[in-house]
């Protein structure tokens, strides 16, 4: 909580305090026939008020606030904890009463008689109401030290499930990345001997995704169309070493419009879609099919693959279990992901809602 808030939070405190003295001792002098008395006096009175009930609160209100809270009920040490309360009021009690009657000329104030029995009486009675307005404070100081403190570790809490949200999202992107890159860059270096023109076609669409990378996929979501044109040229980069330029079957239906997903979102399953194929030769080996709707957004991604070879695909790459994490981070209760590998076909079906 800021300074400023709990410097507020006191203040509140004092002036209420006050004004419920002010109270109390204005019914108590309408009620009392002594305060029409000629030996009272304003200025005793409100020494007393000082010494009694004022001074004392302030030190016990923060040395509960100060000590008490954190080093023996926040550290669930309660017995100390009712123990030195107890004794911190008591002792602060017995210091304004001996302050006031020995070292202070008072009048009869209050009823305070100066000797005799009846002044034994009147000094018990009196630290025994000093103790408990000092047991009131000391209990105001450890619910406002403790309602600060339960408002700071939320705080801290929430802050903390942030940046481990951050941690965690820059960790699977930085695993990511480096997948996207691997094979591409020494197909592209093989091609410049062939055809430096379609070469350089390709670097443009490997300088388009590093751009990607480095600088879009930092926002938390980004336009649907840009994440299918990041794919898009995703895939032709893979095409570069092969004659069969139809294993990849690519395939958007519905209205992109302004819809919004994670970025990278799918990348995921194509990339390992594409590093399990097993035959590059047959058409649609890879089958990748984006529906568009109006309440989700659906990625199919087939596969083929031969069980001998391939038997971990779903553990591959990143794995399925680091893919489902970060779903869950971005897209809690708001997703379903499907995973089915059925004879040489490997399969995920992933639909986001409201993407």
């Amino acid at each position: 909580m800021r300074k400023s808030i709990v410097i507020v939070l006191h203040f509140i405190f004092w002036a209420c305090y006050i004004i419920l003295i002010a109270i109390v001792l204005g019914v108590y002098y309408r009620d009392n026939p002594g305060a029409s008395n000629p030996e009272f006096r304003v200025e005793n009175a409100l020494r007393n008020i000082f010494l009694f009930a004022f001074a004392p609160s302030i030190v016990v209100f923060y040395l509960f606030y100060f000590i008490l809270f954190p080093k023996y009920l926040q550290q669930e040490n309660f017995v100390r904890a009712v123990a030195y309360g107890l004794l911190m009021c008591v002792a602060t009690a017995i210091v304004s009463y001996i302050v006031h009657r020995y070292f202070i000329e008072t009048g009869r104030v209050l009823d305070m008689d100066e000797g005799g029995k009846n002044g034994r009486s009147t000094a018990v009675r009196t630290i025994m109401v000093t103790t408990i307005i000092e047991l009131i404070c000391g209990t105001a100081a450890l619910v406002m030290k403790g309602f600060i403190t339960w408002f700071d570790e939320i705080k801290l809490k929430a802050l903390l499930k942030e940046k481990n949200y951050e941690m965690e999202m820059a960790l699977i992107k930085s695993q990511l990345d480096p997948h996207l890159l691997f094979n591409t860059i020494n197909n592209i270096d093989a091609l410049i001997l062939k055809d430096q023109v379609e070469a350089s076609n390709y670097l443009n669409k490997l300088s388009d995704i590093m751009r990607f990378m480095l600088y879009e996929t930092k926002a938390d979501k980004i336009l649907l169309s840009r994440e299918i044109e990041y794919i898009e040229k995703y895939i032709a980069l893979h095409k570069i070493r092969t004659a069969n330029t139809e294993y990849v079957h690519f395939a958007v239906t519905g209205i992109i419009g302004s819809k919004m997903v994670a970025p990278m979102i799918f990348i995921p399953f194509i990339e390992n879609a594409f590093k399990h194929v097993n035959n590059k030769k047959v058409k649609n080996a890879i089958s990748i099919d984006i529906f568009i709707r109006e309440h989700n957004i659906q990625l199919i991604c087939e596969n083929k693959y031969d069980p001998k070879f391939s038997v971990k695909q779903a553990d591959s790459g990143l794995g399925n279990e680091l893919i489902e994490k970060r779903l869950n981070l971005i897209y809690p209760g708001k997703h379903t992901l499907e995973i089915e590998k059925k004879d040489d076909l490997y399969s995920v079906n992933l639909t986001i809602i409201n993407g």
